[in-house]
């Protein structure tokens, strides 16, 4: 069992209740126990803040206790459709993307709705989610509400990147403890950067440079069937398409086409907005 917790960012929206569900079925898989964080800014709450919360100027030990109450509720009630899983919750204050991030250095993953209400409400979809994993101490699981998909492949995207190799390694080990085959996607065109010289038969280049990739892989994981594609062509284009049969889309956090002061690439930010499933984000501690 696992010892580094699975961290929630939790605030009673709709999205959030599908991220606590995705991390209950992976807590039920590793074992890892799950804490429930609900964070805001309590200067800058206007509107909506939870069911059954009302608003108000910290400090405020109503609203408090009220949010206190929400997430108490919600951990009790995790942990009794789950025996036998460790769940708990707390209340931190500050801005949400900020507080998450520091808090994800103790845990094994974080897993966030694409847009809350109350803690993380004011925020344009996907923001704190963009935020945190960009510069989270762990992988980052963004998940939306209608994603929660149980069946289908868990997909990779390489491109040969320390960041891509590191999401190969999270990608199969989901695949193993899901029983699910892995589909490994590396693409490619002219204006990408290559292994290869010029002249030779790109596509067989590509496949032959994934293989070698994956075959440590393979004999780690010799039940896991891993099935290596190649197709030229835009890549957050393709894992946004494949992501549509998938259970879950596994990405680096930043490729070799990324520039050294972009703390997230291009193809992680447009799949957290464009995927039809959940989408992890996997960087280097």
């Amino acid at each position: 069992m696992s010892s580094e917790m699975i961290l929630v960012g939790y605030d009673g929206s709709t999205d959030a209740k599908v991220a606590l569900n995705w991390a209950l079925d992976e807590a039920g898989r590793s074992g890892r126990p799950v804490r429930l964080a609900y964070v805001f800014e309590w200067l800058t709450v206007a509107g909506w803040v939870g069911p059954g919360v009302t608003p108000g100027i910290w400090p405020d030990e109503t609203a408090r206790q009220q949010v206190e109450e929400l997430v108490r509720s919600a951990a009790e009630s995790a942990a009794a459709d789950r025996p036998g899983l460790t769940v708990h919750g707390e209340v931190l204050d500050g801005p949400p993307a900020l507080v998450l991030q520091e808090r994800s250095a103790e845990a094994g993953m974080v897993v966030l709705g694409t847009r809350g209400q109350g803690g993380f409400g004011g925020l344009l979809a996907g923001s704190t989610a963009v935020s945190v994993a960009a510069h989270a101490h762990c992988p980052v699981i963004v998940v939306r509400d209608g994603q929660a998909a149980t069946s289908g492949p868990v997909v990779v995207g390489v491109d040969g990147s320390e960041s891509s190799l590191l999401a190969l390694g999270f990608a199969v080990e989901r695949a193993a403890q899901r029983d699910v085959p892995l589909r490994v996607l590396r693409a490619w065109g002219p204006s990408g950067e290559r292994r290869v010289p010029p002249d030779s038969d790109p596509e067989a280049a590509e496949r032959t440079a994934v293989e070698q990739d994956v075959a440590q892989w393979r004999e780690t994981f010799p039940d896991v069937p891993i099935e290596v594609q190649v197709p030229p062509g835009n890549p957050a284009a393709l894992l946004v398409e494949a992501s549509r049969e998938a259970q879950l889309v596994v990405v680096g956090s930043r490729g070799r086409g990324g520039l050294r002061g972009m703390l997230l690439g291009s193809v992680s930010q447009q799949l957290i907005h464009h995927s039809h499933c959940p989408v992890a984000v996997v960087r280097e501690r």
